[in-house]
């Protein structure tokens, strides 16, 4: 303490080491960031999730500019064309689904494409009105499924024959009952020339069965124009070439089959005959073809003209006008 009372003042003495350890020149001194470098280093986390949103969005929107394009062959045209001129993607599947009686190659021809060919190169709206067109075809779907297949959905109509009576037409099913939506323009008159025809009072009840019978002798069916239903209890059978087969009652099938075996063996359904008689069980009776006239012998004629006592000879029977054959089965 000095000596007027006062507390001395400590004696700092200066450590030449620190001296030596400090610096020579110090940092610049460093300003505080402003508002704005600090709101962006708060929300860095936050951008680069929104870039990601963005791109996100961007991919939706154009996705679904596409499918709108897509939906219409007039603004999906161009497009289509221009996918084209790129590398084509070819078709490697076609998958069918209902199909039963529409062929695969009706189905392919109104499809427009084939294997092998482009993904793009079709319309499948234009694919899917000519494939509704189709006989047997009630309405139908097409899809193009990435990067090689194509769909087809079918719901069919399941007409089995076309039954007339009374002067009209009439799409059946098995049940006998009339398909809907029924005209003879358009595919309905296609069906109706490839369906089997059935005739009379009955004939749709009991069409299913015969035409069952029928199809599993493809070269009879082959050559059958119209099946006739007979006091609806059996059926006649007529041919192509006009030829009548009467059918046993209830034996059907058998019946088919023995025609089945003579067209075989000795081709009876080529021969002109005019009717085939396989109603009895142990036989089989067949109407050949009447044979033609012989003309008038011109010697005799010229003889009756110079002597007046011949003209006046009754003439002998004329020969007979048919054979009937009958076949042992």
């Amino acid at each position: 303490m000095r000596r007027d009372g006062r507390p001395q003042e400590p004696d700092f003495h200066r450590d030449p080491s620190f001296r030596g350890n400090r610096p020579a020149v110090m940092p610049p001194y460093e300003d505080r960031p402003s508002r704005a470098k600090l709101f962006w280093r708060r929300q860095r986390r936050l951008i680069r999730p929104g870039i990601v949103l963005l791109v996100v969005m961007g991919i939706g929107v154009v996705g679904a500019r596409l499918l709108y394009d897509a939906a219409s062959e007039e603004r999906f045209g161009p497009l289509r064309e221009k996918l084209v001129a790129m590398e084509p993607l070819p078709i490697r599947h076609v998958i069918i689904n209902g199909r039963g009686m529409t062929s695969e190659e009706a189905l392919y021809d109104a499809l427009g494409t084939n294997l092998g060919r482009p993904i793009f190169g079709f319309s499948v709206e234009a694919a899917r009105k000519r494939i509704d067109d189709l006989p047997f075809v009630d309405h139908a779907t097409v899809e193009r499924r990435m990067p090689d297949t194509i769909v087809i959905n079918l719901t069919e109509r399941t007409p089995i024959a076309v039954w007339q009576t009374h002067g009209h037409f009439t799409l059946i099913n098995r049940a006998g009952e009339e398909v809907p939506d029924q005209g003879l323009t358009g595919k309905n008159a296609q069906a109706f020339l490839q369906l089997p025809l059935v005739v009379g009072e009955g004939a749709n009840k009991a069409a299913a069965n015969v035409i069952d019978a029928l199809a599993k002798q493809p070269d009879v069916k082959s050559r059958v124009t119209a099946l006739i239903r007979v006091g609806d209890r059996r059926w006649n059978v007529t041919l192509k070439d006009g030829t009548t087969v009467f059918l046993p009652e209830g034996e059907e099938a058998a019946a088919f089959a023995r025609l089945a075996r003579y067209q075989g063996s000795m081709q009876l359904l080529d021969r002109p005959v005019v009717s085939i008689d396989m109603r009895l069980p142990d036989r089989m009776v067949i109407h050949q073809v009447p044979a033609p006239s012989p003309p008038p012998d011109t010697a005799t004629a010229d003889t009756a003209k110079s002597d007046p006592a011949k003209s006046n000879t009754v003439p002998s029977a004329p020969p007979s006008d048919s054979k009937q054959t009958t076949q042992q089965p």
